[in-house]
C-alpha cells in the first residue's frame, strides 16, 4: 500500500521544472516591473541646471535674445537711403494703406498729397500726422531720412521730388597749412634739458645740434608742422619721441623750443 502511494506522488523531471520555473516567474516579473520604473524615471528626470549639458542648452535657448552687438558711438551715422527707411519703418503701414496711410505706388492716393508739396509732406512726417506718429514711430531717423523716404513714396506715385543728396566730406586740409597747435618754447627747455640734450647737445647719431642754425636750416625749411611730426613718429635714428616718456605737449613744447633756438619763428 505504501509502495503504491509512494509511486503516486513522485513527480517527474518536466513537472520539477514546470514547478521551478513556475516558481522564478514571481519574481522575474516583479524584477522586470522594477527596471521599467526606473527607466521611466531616468527619461523624465530633468537634468541638474548646473552641469554643462544643462547650461549649454540654457544658452540655445536665449541665444536670439542675449546676442548684444558693439556700437561705436562715436562712429559717424550713415545715413540710409528713402528705400532703406521706406522698407524698414514705412513699410508696414504704406504697403497696404493701413490707418489711412497713403498706399506706396497709389496715384490716387498720392495725387492731392503730392499737391501740398514736398516741403509740407516732410514737415507732417517728421511732426506726425493723423494717426501717423512723428518719424513714422522711429525717433532715430534724421530729418534727412525722413525727406529722403517721402520722396521714394511720392516719386512712385508720380511725384519728382528730388531727396537730400548725402553730405560733402569734408575737404582736406591744405599742404603746408598749420594743423596742430604750437609748442611753447619757454615750456619746452625744461622738456629739451632733461631728455633731448642727450642727442642735440652734442649732435649724436646726426641730431642737429643745438643753436647750430647750419644744422637746422633745412629742416626749418620744412616747417614747425612737419619737425613735430617728425620728432612724434621718429625720423633716422631718432626713435618716437626720442625715447622718452613724454606727453604729445610737452613734445610739441621741446620741438617749439629747438625750432625757435635753431633761427625759425612760430
Amino acid at each position: 500500500m505504501a509502495d503504491s502511494h509512494a509511486k503516486m506522488t513522485q513527480a517527474t523531471p518536466q513537472e520539477v521544472i514546470i514547478s521551478i520555473l513556475a516558481g522564478l516567474f514571481a519574481p522575474l516579473l516583479a524584477i522586470f516591473l522594477i527596471v521599467q520604473l526606473v527607466l521611466g524615471i531616468q527619461d523624465n528626470h530633468q537634468p541638474d541646471a548646473t552641469d554643462e549639458a544643462a547650461e549649454q542648452a540654457t544658452l540655445n535657448r536665449i541665444k536670439p535674445f542675449a546676442t548684444l552687438v558693439a556700437l561705436d558711438a562715436n562712429a559717424p551715422k550713415v545715413e540710409k537711403s528713402g528705400q532703406e527707411v521706406y522698407d524698414a519703418v514705412c513699410t508696414s503701414c504704406h504697403a497696404a494703406g493701413a490707418l489711412g496711410a497713403p498706399k506706396f505706388d497709389n496715384k490716387g492716393d498720392w495725387g492731392p498729397r503730392i499737391a501740398k508739396g514736398y516741403d509740407t509732406l516732410v514737415k507732417h512726417a517728421i511732426e506726425g500726422i493723423n494717426q501717423m506718429p512723428a518719424r513714422g514711430g522711429d525717433g532715430d531717423l534724421s530729418d534727412v531720412e525722413v525727406a529722403r523716404a517721402v520722396a521714394y513714396m511720392a516719386n512712385s506715385a508720380g511725384a519728382n521730388f528730388k531727396a537730400p543728396e548725402p553730405a560733402a566730406a569734408a575737404a582736406p586740409a591744405a599742404a603746408g597749412a598749420a594743423t596742430v597747435a604750437k609748442g611753447d618754447p619757454a615750456k619746452g627747455k625744461a622738456v629739451y634739458d632733461a631728455h633731448c640734450s642727450a642727442c642735440h647737445a652734442a649732435g649724436v647719431a646726426g641730431a642737429p645740434k643745438f643753436g647750430d642754425k647750419a644744422s637746422w636750416d633745412k629742416r626749418i625749411a620744412q616747417g614747425y608742422d612737419t619737425l613735430l611730426s617728425h620728432a612724434t613718429k621718429g625720423i633716422g635714428a631718432m626713435p618716437p619721441k626720442g625715447g622718452a616718456d613724454i606727453s604729445d605737449a610737452d613734445l610739441a613744447d621741446a620741438v617749439a623750443y629747438l625750432y625757435v633756438e635753431g633761427g625759425g619763428k612760430l
